[in-house]
């Protein structure tokens, strides 16, 4: 899963010697991948067409997907030699449109849409996600060099599946989503779930058991089982203990 700023080594300018070596497969295949990046914007405008349409699993679904494209598309990117092959698109610059499309608007109309918010707090509630997480994902060390995101990492579409989930009520849902984009712009660090090296093999395993759960979730829309929303809080809270233990750890090294 990627959010907010580009990768420290995708700054690395392009080898115009490389791109004129490669082949047409080779330039093919690296515009493919940036098609593929790009196809999640298409997911956006399907997730909002299914809320229109009250159709909760399917406006969680799309955002599912564009999950699945973005936590794929870093490989592909690198294994396609993209910024070589095809450096006329800036792949971070374009990953980093489409993100905050999914993880960050589509969900702020979901708050809206949904009416999980008390009405007269709707638009601060939803103009709070955009506004931090636009601050967030321009921040120079949104993700560091050494893989972490630095503030809360806008994974709104998570956040607001679990308030849908969880049927919490309106006022609960506008004081977590306030708190949250506040911490948008404290500078704790959390973990880059596929490229923080501390305890990743673990952190993998619960995080593909925790989105079978949540596919689960999703398909039982609009009434999923409670025990299953609850269970599946176990990884976020493992998320946010280790974000926490490691930032201790950096602040004070002799923990």
């Amino acid at each position: 899963m990627t959010t907010p700023g580009p990768e420290p080594a995708e700054r690395r300018p392009p080898d115009p010697t490389t791109a004129a070596r490669v082949g047409v497969p080779g330039r093919l295949a690296a515009w493919a991948v940036h098609a593929y990046t790009a196809s999640g914007a298409v997911m956006a405008l399907a997730s909002l067409a299914a809320s229109v349409r009250g159709n909760r699993w399917g406006a969680f679904a799309w955002l599912a997907a564009q999950v699945f494209v973005d936590s794929t598309d870093g490989w592909l990117a690198r294994a396609a030699r993209v910024r070589d092959r095809a450096p006329q698109v800036n792949g971070s610059r374009l990953d980093d449109i489409v993100d905050y499309l999914t993880y960050v608007f589509v969900p702020a109309w979901l708050v809206l849409w949904f009416e999980l918010v008390p009405a007269p707090w709707v638009w601060a509630v939803a103009s709070a996600m955009l506004v931090s997480s636009g601050m967030g994902f321009s921040r120079e060390d949104a993700k560091t060099a050494d893989h972490f995101f630095t503030g809360f990492p806008s994974y709104w579409n998570i956040v607001v599946l679990y308030l849908v989930a969880l049927q919490t009520g309106p006022m609960f849902n506008a004081l977590v989503i306030v708190a949250l984009a506040a911490l948008v712009f404290v500078p704790i660090r959390y973990v880059y779930p596929s490229r923080t090296p501390t305890l990743m093999p673990l952190t993998i395993a619960l995080g593909f058991a925790w989105a079978t759960a949540m596919l689960v979730v999703m398909w039982q829309m609009p009434s999923p089982a409670s025990w299953l929303v609850r269970a599946s809080l176990v990884y976020p809270a493992y998320y946010v203990v280790l974000s926490l233990a490691l930032e201790a750890r950096r602040r004070r090294p002799g923990l």
